[in-house]
Parts: structure tokens; C-alpha cells; sequence
């Protein structure tokens, strides 16, 4: 049946990577961690972390140098956090269960899919590869080859413009205010489980066209492909 839809309304579906496919926010955290560490920063603890979730690495450097006084040029900083974080990724990354099945499913169903992403483009390639995601998912594309990052829509409307897909037919999902806050800037459709459950009755979240309010432990890959099969097509209700 959903190949019919697929074809019927052109569906494409479009994943966050951090935290919506992958539980990576740990090694995120850690690689953050360490590297604040060696400008002398040793307070850095998984609340401070949270803050950022759902931004960009380079926006969330900027604002740590700012708010730490560190001198270091922000790319000094990204080069070392991502050598760090890729460090921690290549030696595991935990794709969440009920994520791959829904990836594995619309795969299987020819559904069109990509990534996109506020990590760099070598964190996203290794991340794919380190979980086999990439096998389904090739197509990715980071934060640091448009304009603006999240909640500014560009990384979602450039993964459209490379499906060849208009965003009315674009499904996002999301676990972060700043990425639903850009898919809906995008004019896509957005399925949202909050990472941080606490966060979900942030006002981008009450938007969402499908909500997991309790986070990732309550997403169910049938959940999410009943309701793209029956309510994500153009002009469907919610």
C-alpha cells in the first residue's frame, strides 16, 4: 500500500541524525567535555550539554567560546571536537530500535529518504557508516554547506532540492525545538519526539503534525509508518 502512496503523492522523508536516529548525544556530550577540558573549562556538565541539543556544532561552539572566554578561533574548536567526537563514534553509536525498523520499512517500500543534520559532513558519514544506516540512507547533507543552520530551514530545504522533491511532500522528524521550529519554517510536515521529554511542550513542538511526547522510548516504527501511510500525503489532515 504505501508503495501506491508513494507514488500517488511523491512522499519523502527526511531524518535529524543526533538524537532522532541515533542516541549520539552521550559521545556529543563527552566530546564536548574533553575539549573544553583542555581550554580549562572543567564544569561542564550533561545539563550544560542539553542546552544545545538541536543546534548546529559551529553555532554551539561559537556560544560556548563566548560564554567560557575561550581565545581559540571557533574552527580550532570545531576541528578538535570533531576529531574527538569521531573518535567516540567509530567506536559505537547506538541507532534506536524502533528507528531502524521504520528506516529498514521505508527503504523496503522505495520511499525516497535523506539526512540532515547541524553535525559536519565527515560526523554524519561516520556515524552512517559506523551503523550501516547508509545502506538505506545515502544521501545526507550537514549544516556546514548552507547559509543558516537550525531552526533556520536551509539544511532541510537543500535535502529537498537533492530528492528532487517539493517540501509540501517532505516528512521531517525531529527530536529538538530548533529542527521542528525549522521543518515547519520549511513548509514541511514533522513527526517530533523530544529527546529531552521536558522540552515537549516547547511551543515548535505543539506544532508538530505527530508528537511522541514522552521521547524515544514511546516511538513505535508502526506508529510512524501508519501515520505516513495514511496522514502524510499533501493535504491530509493531522
Amino acid at each position: 500500500m504505501l508503495e501506491a502512496m508513494t507514488s500517488r503523492s511523491g512522499l519523502h522523508v527526511i531524518f535529524d541524525l543526533d538524537g532522532t536516529l541515533v542516541d549520539s548525544e552521550p559521545n556529543y556530550y563527552e566530546a564536548g567535555r574533553r575539549l573544553l577540558a583542555r581550554y580549562g573549562v572543567h564544569d561542564f556538565g550533561w545539563e550544560d550539554h542539553t542546552r544545545f541539543i538541536g543546534i548546529g556544532t559551529r553555532e554551539t561552539l561559537t556560544a560556548l567560546r563566548s560564554e567560557y572566554g575561550i581565545e581559540a578561533p571557533v574552527d580550532e574548536l570545531l576541528a578538535g571536537k570533531d576529531a574527538l567526537y569521531l573518535e567516540l563514534a567509530g567506536a559505537g553509536t547506538e541507532v534506536f530500535g524502533q528507528m531502524r525498523v521504520l528506516v529498514e520499512r521505508l527503504h523496503a517500500a522505495g520511499v525516497p529518504m535523506a539526512v540532515a543534520s547541524g553535525s559536519s559532513r565527515a560526523a554524519i558519514a561516520a556515524v552512517l557508516a559506523v551503523t550501516g544506516l547508509d545502506a538505506s540512507i545515502p544521501l545526507y547533507v550537514s549544516a556546514e554547506e548552507v547559509a543558516h543552520g537550525k531552526p533556520e530551514p536551509d539544511v532541510f530545504l537543500e535535502a529537498a532540492r537533492r530528492l528532487g522533491a517539493e517540501p509540501a511532500r517532505c516528512v521531517v522528524l525531529e527530536d529538538a525545538p530548533p529542527g521542528a521550529a525549522a521543518a515547519h519554517a520549511a513548509g514541511m510536515r514533522c513527526i517530533a519526539i523530544p529527546y529531552v521529554p521536558a522540552t515537549a511542550s516547547d511551543p515548535a513542538f505543539k506544532g508538530a503534525d505527530l508528537l511522541f511526547a514522552e521521547g524515544p522510548p514511546a516511538f513505535t516504527a508502526d506508529a510512524a509508518y501508519d501515520w505516513l501511510l495514511g496522514g502524510a500525503g499533501p493535504g491530509s489532515g493531522t
